[in-house]
């Protein structure tokens, strides 16, 4: 059975394969925890294929992957609700607050997240973000006018708000700018292919594919020659200034994930595996001494995979959890 971490997940982002080029759309209607729904509008393709600026109500919880405006109107107090914005690797997501009529001294509050929150657990990781986890925040009650539009760092941003009373709420304008080095990312799809590369700086790059997947490695440069390890206790490339890790594991945070293997020489060829993991991760730590650049593809395991679980893998992970 699917983990409560894949329910979550599946809320914001399952079926986002099917949505494909400038005119997708997703619509989270209103459903239980577990059984999300989400709609693909034909009329809204048609309506932004015409050059026309989209534009709806937000619900208390929802998610969007499209350029528009949107508005949230308080029909009851609303305690707990969340907007999840995410775009195409290559994208950034700016914020702008058009209106808002909230009371933040009566208890109300609208914050804008840079990146994503669940359970606690947020992406990118603390360790793999350039800001602090205390500056990702912006609460428009303490900014004001003074920060009317923000933008993300990666292709992934929230808001999270709280209003009580009825008739208040506010609209947001979100646009997308391109990334010329995404670094950090959540995957929109079960499968796909993606180059990372960073150039000469010192940070940290994950990308998250939350599905059990086989990923496969095909090209990887970096500044040194060294090895590659399975995670072993006295095993690895922590000595290593430059390398590539996979991770996986139940939640959204890579810093909590197990290790799973360890790449820390270049080369071309094929390194494949098999995760079985709730969410996926590849990430690279790079020294800034050099550029490094890693491709890989990954797809969704399928139930033929599963089943022939030996078959032209590195190793198998975590796959009595499935």
């Amino acid at each position: 059975m699917p983990s409560a971490f894949q329910f979550q997940c599946h809320f914001v982002l399952i079926f986002l394969a099917a949505l494909k080029g400038e005119t997708r759309y997703l619509e989270v209607r209103d459903a239980g925890e577990d059984e999300p729904f989400l709609l693909l509008s034909e009329d809204l393709k048609r309506e932004l294929s015409a050059g026309q600026i989209y534009r709806r109500s937000l619900r208390c919880i929802d998610m969007l992957s499209i350029e528009g405006q949107f508005t949230f109107t308080a029909e009851q107090p609303q305690l707990h609700c969340a907007t999840f914005f995410i775009g195409d690797p290559e994208e950034l997501i700016t914020i702008d607050y058009d209106f808002v009529n909230i009371d933040c001294q009566g208890g109300d509050f609208l914050k804008v997240f840079d990146g994503w929150i669940l359970k606690g657990e947020k992406f990118p990781s603390s360790l793999d973000h350039p800001l602090p986890t205390s500056q990702r925040y912006v609460d428009f009650c303490e900014s004001g006018n003074i920060q009317r539009s923000i933008r993300s760092s990666q292709n992934v941003a929230m808001i999270f708000f709280r209003i009580h009373q009825p008739g208040n709420g506010f609209t947001v304008t979100v646009k997308k700018s391109a990334n010329l080095f995404p670094c950090n990312v959540i995957s929109q799809t079960p499968s796909g292919r993606f180059t990372m590369v960073i150039p000469h700086q010192h940070r940290n790059c994950s990308f998250s594919i939350i599905y059990p997947v086989v990923i496969k490695i095909s090209d990887l440069i970096l500044g040194h020659l060294n090895g590659l390890f399975l995670k072993k206790p006295s095993a690895g490339c922590a000595g290593v200034g430059d390398f590539v890790e996979l991770l996986g594991g139940t939640g959204l945070d890579p810093s909590k994930m197990f290790p799973l293997a360890d790449l820390c020489h270049s080369f071309h060829g094929s390194a494949q595996m098999k995760i079985g993991c709730d969410n996926t991760v590849l990430r690279m730590v790079s020294s800034g001494k050099h550029v490094n650049r890693v491709t890989f593809e990954y797809h969704q395991l399928d139930l033929q995979e599963l089943e022939n679980r030996k078959e032209n893998s590195i190793e198998e992970f975590c796959f009595p959890s499935i």
